[in-house]
C-alpha cells in the first residue's frame, strides 16, 4: 500500500496558533518506524497539484489570489493561516497527495494521504484551515482521466464538509456524505447529498449505528466506483474542537465499517486524515495511525 506525505512542506505558524501542524511529521515518523515494509507499505512524496488540476474544482480568480498573495485580511482570517509562499506550496502538495493517493487506490485498492481532508474550501474561497479542496480536485482528476465516473466522499470529520457540498452541488457524478456534530463549525452549513447531524456528546453506539444506516442509504441511491474517505480524528472524546464523545476503539470500528463497505463492493478507496485537535497530540497521532493500520490490513486482504 502506498502512503503519500507532504510534511516536509510544513507551515511556520505564529506562536500560540491552535492548528497542530506537528501531527503530520509525528505520524509519518511513527509509520516509518513501525509500518514501512509491512505488506508492501511504502511512503512516497507526491508532486504538487498543477494549476490545471486545481481549476477542476476552484475558480481562476481564487487560484490567482492564492498564488499572488492578493488575499484580503478577511480572506486570510477565514482560512486561518497567514499567506506565505510556503502556505501555497503546502496546499498544492497536500492536494497533490490526494491526487496521487486516488490514482494509487485505482491500481491497488487502498491508499492514504497522510494529510488532506480540506473540506471547508469552496470553489472561490478558503475557510477553516482549508485552502484547496483536495478530494474534490482529486475526484475530478480521476473523472477527467477516465479512471472513475461516480465518486463518493465519506466525510467523517467532526465538522460538516461545507466546501465539498458547495463544490459538488448539482453534480450527479459526485456524492457528499457527512456525519458531523450539529452545533459546531461551520455554523452555516451547506447541505450535502446526505448529512447526518449529531448532538454534542454523542458516543460510539449511536454514531456507529448512524454510520451503518447512512452507508445503507447511499448503497441504494448512488453507485460509486471510487471513494474518498475523510477519517477525522476530531470526533474523539475530549477533542478541543469536536464536541462528540467517540473513544479510540469506537473510531477504529468506524474505520473498519467504511473499509468493509468498500471491500464488499470492490470499490477503490483513498483516505485523507482530515482534522484532529485533542489536547494531547499523541492521541491525535494514535487515532490517525490506527486508521493507517486498518487501511493496511484491508489493502493486504484485496
Amino acid at each position: 500500500m502506498e502512503l503519500f506525505y507532504s510534511d516536509t512542506f510544513e507551515l511556520p505558524l505564529p506562536a500560540g496558533h491552535r492548528f497542530p501542524m506537528a501531527k503530520y511529521t509525528l505520524l509519518r515518523n511513527r509509520i516509518e518506524q513501525e509500518l514501512v515494509g509491512e505488506n508492501g507499505c511504502q511512503l512516497l512524496l507526491p508532486p504538487a497539484a498543477t494549476d490545471q488540476q486545481i481549476l477542476l474544482a476552484h475558480t481562476p480568480e481564487y487560484l490567482s489570489a492564492i498564488k499572488s498573495g492578493e488575499l484580503t485580511a478577511v480572506q486570510q482570517r477565514r482560512i486561518g493561516f497567514p499567506w506565505s509562499e510556503k502556505m501555497v506550496e503546502r496546499s498544492r502538495r497536500s492536494t497533490g497527495a490526494s491526487i496521487a493517493a486516488s490514482r494509487s487506490a485505482m491500481k491497488n485498492g487502498v491508499s492514504v494521504n497522510l494529510a488532506g481532508g480540506t473540506h471547508h474550501a469552496f470553489a472561490g474561497s478558503g475557510q477553516g484551515y482549508c485552502v484547496f479542496n483536495d478530494v474534490c480536485v482529486g475526484g475530478r482528476v480521476l473523472q477527467q482521466s477516465g479512471l472513475a465516473e461516480k465518486v463518493l466522499v465519506i466525510d467523517l470529520d467532526v465538522h460538516q464538509g461545507n466546501g465539498t457540498s458547495g463544490i459538488v452541488k448539482n453534480d450527479r457524478s459526485m456524492f457528499s456524505f457527512s456525519i458531523h456534530c450539529e452545533k459546531n463549525f461551520p455554523f452555516k452549513k451547506t447541505a450535502g447529498d446526505l448529512d447526518i447531524a449529531l448532538p454534542a456528546g454523542t458516543g460510539d453506539e449511536v454514531y456507529l449505528n448512524q454510520l451503518r444506516l447512512g452507508l445503507g442509504k447511499i448503497h441504494q441511491s448512488f453507485e460509486a466506483d471510487f471513494v474518498f474517505y475523510l477519517a477525522g480524528a476530531d470526533p474523539f472524546e475530549g477533542d478541543r474542537l469536536g464536541l462528540l464523545n467517540l473513544t479510540k476503539p469506537g473510531l477504529a470500528e468506524r474505520d473498519k465499517i467504511v473499509f468493509e463497505f468498500c471491500q464488499r463492493r470492490d470499490i477503490p478507496i483513498a483516505v485523507a486524515m482530515a482534522g484532529g485537535y485533542a489536547p494531547g497530540i499523541c492521541d491525535i497521532v494514535d487515532i490517525h495511525f490506527s486508521t493507517v493500520e486498518t487501511a493496511l490490513q484491508f489493502s493486504a486482504a484485496r
